[in-house]
C-alpha cells in the first residue's frame, strides 16, 4: 500500500493529465498516462486502486468543469482511452507472468523427466552393480581361507551393501515413485508418508477421496508439494504430527497439510531468504503454474497449515 502522500501525488498527476487529454486530446497526455501507470505498478498500486482513482478523477473533472457535461459521451470516450493507456503496463506484466508460468510448467515437466531418468539409473543400473559386488564378495569368501576374521569382515561389508541398496531404493522411489504412475496420487502420498514415519519419526496421516485418476501434471504437482511440505516440517517445525487431507470438490482438488509444530510468522515470507522460505516459494510456484492457490496459516507456537487448491482439469 502506498503512503498517503504518495497516493495524493499520484492522484494529482492523474487528474491533471486526464484533464489535459479530455480538453485537447493529443499524444502527450497519453504518454503521461503510460508513465503514471508504470509508476503506479512499480510502487505497488493495484489495478483496482487505479480504476477507483480513475472514476474519482472523472467525477472530480465533471464537478470542476461543468461545461464538459454537454458533450459527456465524447469526453467519457476520451477518459476511457486514457484509462486503457494507463493500464497498459499492467497488461504487459500480466502477459509476462502468463509466459513465465508456461515456461515454468515446461521446466517442471523437463525436471520430472530427468528425475524419472535418474530414478531408473538408481533403481536398475546401480542395483545391477550392487548385485555384481555381492557376487564378487561371495566368490571371495569361497576362495579365501575359512577363518573367523574373513567371515566377520564379509558379514560387515554385506551389511553396508544392504544399507546402500536400501538407500538407493528409497531415493529412486522418492525421485519418481512408480506407485504414482501406476496407482495414482493417494497411494503415492501414503508411501511418502510412510517414509517420513520411519525416517523422521513423524506421525503422518493421509486421508481423502479422489474418484478416479487426475491428470498426470496435477498428480505430480500435489506429490511434490506434499513432499516439500514434509521436508519443511521435518527440518524446521519440531512437530510430532502431520495431517494431510485431499479431496476433489466442484472441479478443484483441495489439499490441506497441517502440523503441530512451532509455527512461524509468515507475513514477510516472500521477502525472506533461507531454506524454509525457499521451500514454500517453490510450492507457490508449482501451484501457480497450474492456476491454483496457496494459503498459509501459521503463527509462532501454533503450528502451520497449508491450503492448496488446483483446478482438477480433464483426464
Amino acid at each position: 500500500m502506498l503512503p498517503a502522500d504518495d497516493r495524493d501525488v499520484l492522484g494529482a498527476d492523474y487528474r491533471k493529465a486526464l484533464r489535459d487529454f479530455v480538453a485537447d486530446g493529443g499524444e502527450r497526455p497519453l504518454h503521461q498516462a503510460y508513465e503514471i501507470g508504470r509508476g503506479a505498478l512499480h510502487s505497488g498500486f493495484s489495478m483496482l486502486q487505479l480504476i477507483n482513482l480513475h472514476h474519482h478523477s472523472v467525477r472530480t473533472l465533471l464537478q470542476e468543469q461543468p461545461e464538459f457535461r454537454g458533450t459527456i459521451f465524447d469526453k467519457l470516450e476520451r477518459t476511457e482511452r486514457f484509462l486503457v493507456e494507463c493500464l497498459s503496463p499492467f497488461e504487459v506484466l500480466q502477459l509476462g507472468n502468463r509466459e513465465a508460468m508456461e515456461a515454468l510448467k515446461r521446466l517442471n515437466a523437463i525436471l520430472e523427466e530427468e528425475a524419472k531418468r535418474i530414478a531408473h539409473v538408481l533403481h536398475d543400473e546401480a542395483a545391477q552393480l550392487l548385485a555384481a559386488v555381492y557376487l564378487e564378495l561371495a566368490e571371495l569368501q569361497h576362495d579365501a581361507p575359512a577363518s573367523e576374521a574373513v567371515r566377520t569382515r564379509a558379514t560387515r561389508i554385506t551389511g553396508h551393501l544392504d544399507q546402500v541398496r536400501e538407500q538407493l531404493r528409497r531415493l529412486s522411489h522418492e525421485l519418481r515413485p512408480p506407485i504414482l504412475d501406476k496407482f495414482g496420487l493417494l497411494p503415492a502420498l501414503e508411501f511418502l508418508a510412510d517414509g517420513y514415519r520411519k525416517r523422521a519419526g513423524l506421525q503422518v496421516t493421509v486421508t481423502g477421496v479422489l474418484a478416479g485418476r487426475l491428470p498426470a501434471a496435477i498428480e505430480t504437482a500435489f506429490y511434490r508439494v506434499v513432499q516439500e511440505a514434509l521436508n519443511n516440517v521435518s527440518r524446521h517445525a519440531h512437530a510430532h504430527r502431520v495431517e494431510i487431507r485431499i479431496r476433489r470438490i466442484s472441479g478443484r482438488v483441495r489439499c490441506s497439510i497441517t502440523d503441530d509444530g512451532v509455527g512461524f510468522d509468515h507475513r514477510g515470507l516472500w521477502h525472506r531468504s533461507g531454506d524454509k522460505g525457499l521451500g514454500l516459494v517453490g510450492i507457490q510456484e508449482r501451484v501457480s503454474a497450474l492456476h491454483g492457490t496457496l494459503d498459509i496459516r501459521s503463527s509462532p507456537n501454533s503450528g502451520t497449515q497449508l491450503l492448496i487448491s488446483i483446478p482438477s482439469g480433464k483426464r
